[in-house]
């Protein structure tokens, strides 16, 4: 695994959540657009919010997904936030995995 991307937020940045949310769907979607994509990009806290149902981003990380990016979410934020049925894309891990993800990337992005 060369790079990998890491959102522990439902927001980009702090301030303004609604612009934080705009921030965040941005992002993605330039990221699903970009030619240099990620081999992998991990979830946790209310990042995991992003893959579950009624997510405005759903569009960019299901594109993500389909053009070979694998997405992971924190099974523990999972159950915190009640989202086990409602994951639409990606799979359940856990943290153990997300450390392993961070330690071998050779490059890691936190959002």
């Amino acid at each position: 695994m060369k790079k990998a991307i890491i959102i522990n937020s439902e927001v980009m940045g702090k301030g303004d959540d609604a612009l934080g949310i705009r921030l965040m769907g941005n992002f993605l979607r330039k990221l699903w657009a970009s030619n240099d994509k990620p081999d992998i990009i991990a979830f946790y806290n209310s990042g995991v919010k992003l893959m579950g149902e009624g997510s405005s981003v759903l569009d960019a990380l299901t594109a993500l997904h389909d053009q070979g990016v694998e997405l992971v979410a924190c099974g523990t934020c999972i159950d915190f936030y009640d989202l086990d049925k409602k994951i639409k894309v990606g799979r359940r891990t856990d943290m153990v995995e997300i450390v392993s993800i961070m330690m071998e990337a050779e490059k890691v992005v936190t959002i």
